[in-house]
């Protein structure tokens, strides 16, 4: 029996919905920012054939206490508000396009309130 040459799949597109590249791109900023996903909202725009994304979202903190108590803790959790907001700005561009292929021209992300990082004890 003659074997027969196999064919190369036929040339097509791969589309990403708005709805899909929304959820992806919410799930990386979550997981940058420290918070659900469901409490992230994402907004999407062309920018002569890029995307412009813009997140709002609260970041993910250590309590006041534990800052007072411990003033090294900041630098230790990612710095201040404003670097790990730039960190994950970054950090949401890259892994966004990565994941998406998209091309992604510019992030802004938008702090809309803190989430404080509940207080664990230790017995």
């Amino acid at each position: 029996m003659a074997s027969r040459p196999l064919r190369a799949p036929a040339a097509g597109r791969t589309r990403v919905t708005a709805k899909a590249l929304n959820r992806v791109i919410a799930a990386v900023a979550a997981e940058a920012l420290g918070v659900d996903a469901s409490s992230v909202s994402i907004d999407l725009a062309d920018s002569a054939g890029a995307l412009t994304v813009t997140v709002r979202s609260p970041l993910r903190v250590v309590s006041l206490g534990r800052v007072q108590d411990d003033r090294g803790i900041v630098a230790r959790t990612g710095g201040t508000l404003l670097e790990r907001a730039a960190v994950a700005q970054t950090e949401i561009r890259r892994r966004a396009s990565d994941l998406s292929g998209s091309n992604i021209s510019t992030v802004t992300v938008r702090l809309t309130g803190i989430d404080v990082q509940s207080e664990k004890r230790v017995r």
